[in-house]
């Protein structure tokens, strides 16, 4: 017996048995399961979003940068004691390269990541995807602690680097996670599609979280209550870990995932990957462009109405994922052309923005830009499922570690380039390179009608590929021997067989001959 638990005056051994028995039915475990990778999800979008409202002022009150005076004028005056005071007037502060620093503060979270995520899709591949997602998590909760008492530049820069490290590994293995434990093709898209809703809502609500406890409490005690509930997320895996659950065949052999080379190779996989990354390239444009272009044609904007134009679209986004979901319950064949309407759409969304001159006006094709991602990351992500279970092995690892590359290399570089075109060419020809990209790409999307047709190929049975095979195949006549497909030859003139009634009377009558071993039974071939 243990201790009595109060409030609820149960005793703790009584309710630990009926949380084990609760939490080894299958069910309950996918929602364990979705639960947790959710708000894993939640976290690391919230990390990278919550630094926007509060880096940029901090590092100013630091003094991390060299300054300048520029515009200002001198003023003189006559004190009545003959001393002449000389003041400076109208001038502004110039802060030295603050603009370089900070985007490579901003970008240094996806650079890590980029490069992480082969070695990160290798591991889960091997491993399974518990253990790298607790690793994930636990990295996120050091290099968000690092964030939260970290006082220069330097350790502000490691810090975020650290966090594109874990975020390497808990992002990928949640997504190889839900893809594992939903196996029905709609059950799946609707748990992915739920992370995302939560991917969106993490990059919304960071920036206000962040902005009003920085203006309340301080730096630190934002990035605190992340990094705890990091630390709480990391141990609630523990919950629904199963090593043995993933890695092994029926017969215990161990399954090796396909490399992630291989993966690129597949002109399916990398057409859904460019798909993402233009998805993606959209908002990784507009975010740090936007907000100058609506201080130039929107002045009277009050700074507060700046900062929540991004609110709205969220629940567009939410819509597009519960629609995208119908849809494919409705519609399996038609992946392809959801997502095609979805980039297309983002393209002429983005065309509108430099037209409108209201910030009603601007949050309408903001908010077709979120509902297209939607329609895209919802139907492509469960299709990379879906084409490693059938064309590859179905280790997920690699795939959605290719996924979250994707991802990165938008956020990575997209701020770089959207500051550079903005900078020669301005932000009219900024959204129309978006449209011409994102609309001329939407045609490849065609490419992957087929997609489907893969699931004819042998019942349940994966295709093979280099004899690599996802599952067992217990056709009659077919054995799986050190990991490579035999088949069994019948021979007529085998004893017994003849006889096939005296045979089956006389199950034990076989008698070993030179060409078989002791107890061959040719009516089951998996012996």
């Amino acid at each position: 017996m243990g201790f009595n638990v109060p409030v609820i005056n149960r005793d703790s051994e009584l309710l630990k048995q009926e949380a084990k028995k609760w939490l080894e039915q299958q069910d309950n475990q996918k929602k364990c399961v979705l639960v947790i990778v959710s708000i894993a999800l939640l976290l690391d979008n919230m990390l990278y979003m919550v630094i926007v409202p509060i880096i940029p002022k901090y590092l100013r009150d630091i003094h991390n940068y060299a300054v300048t005076f520029e515009g200002y004028h001198n003023e003189t005056q006559r004190l009545a004691n003959g001393t002449y005071l000389v003041r400076e007037v109208g001038g502004r502060i110039e802060y030295l390269d603050e603009e370089l620093e900070l985007g490579w503060l901003f970008a240094s979270k996806a650079l890590l990541q980029i490069f992480v995520n082969p070695f990160s899709g290798y591991i889960i591949d091997r491993v399974g995807y518990e253990i790298p997602m607790i690793l994930g998590l636990c990295t996120m909760f050091f290099s968000t602690a690092i964030f939260a008492l970290g006082k220069s530049y330097g350790v502000l820069l490691f810090a975020r680097s650290l966090q594109g490290f874990g975020s390497a590994f808990a992002d990928t293995s949640g997504l190889a996670m839900i893809a594992d434990r939903f196996t029905e093709e709609n059950e799946r898209s609707a748990a992915l599609g739920i992370a995302l809703a939560f991917i969106s809502f993490g990059c919304l609500v960071a920036p206000p979280f962040g902005s009003v406890l920085y203006s309340l409490a301080g730096k630190p005690v934002p990035f605190l209550i992340l990094s705890f509930v990091c630390l709480a997320d990391a141990i609630a895996v523990f919950m629904v870990i199963n090593p043995h659950r993933r890695g092994t065949d029926s017969h215990g052999e161990k399954v090796q995932g396909t490399p992630m080379w291989r993966l690129f190779m597949d002109p399916f996989i990398a057409c859904c990957s460019g798909a993402l990354i233009m998805a993606n390239v959209s908002l990784a444009f507009l975010e740090p462009t936007i907000t100058t272009w609506m201080a130039e044609v929107m002045p009277e904007t009050p700074g507060w109405l700046v900062g929540v134009i991004w609110l709205p679209p969220f629940f567009p986004h939410v819509l597009g994922v519960y629609v995208t979901v119908k849809l494919l319950k409705s519609f399996p064949g038609y992946t392809w052309a959801i997502a095609m309407i979805g980039l297309a759409m983002e393209g002429i969304a983005c065309f509108a923005i430099p037209y409108t001159d209201s910030v009603m006006q601007l949050v309408i094709p903001l908010s077709f830009v979120c509902f297209g991602i939607a329609l895209i990351d919802t139907s492509l992500l469960p299709m990379l499922g879906h084409l490693v279970d059938t064309r590859h092995v179905s280790v997920y690892g690699s795939v959605y570690a290719i996924a979250d590359i994707s991802y990165s290399l938008a956020y990575a570089f997209g701020p770089i380039i959207a500051g550079w075109i903005v900078t020669n060419w301005g932000f009219t020809a900024l959204n129309i390179i978006i449209f011409i990209t994102n609309v001329g790409y939407a045609p490849v999307l065609f490419l992957l009608r087929k997609v489907h047709s893969y699931d004819a190929l042998s019942g349940n049975a994966p295709a093979t590929q280099n004899g690599e095979m996802t599952q067992l195949n217990n056709t009659p006549g077919y054995s799986q021997v050190g990991g490579k497909t035999e088949t069994t030859v019948f021979n007529d003139s085998y004893q017994g067989w003849d006889d096939q009634q005296s045979y089956q009377n006389q199950p034990n009558h076989a008698v070993p001959q030179t060409e078989y071993p002791a107890g061959f039974d040719p009516l089951n071939p998996q012996w």
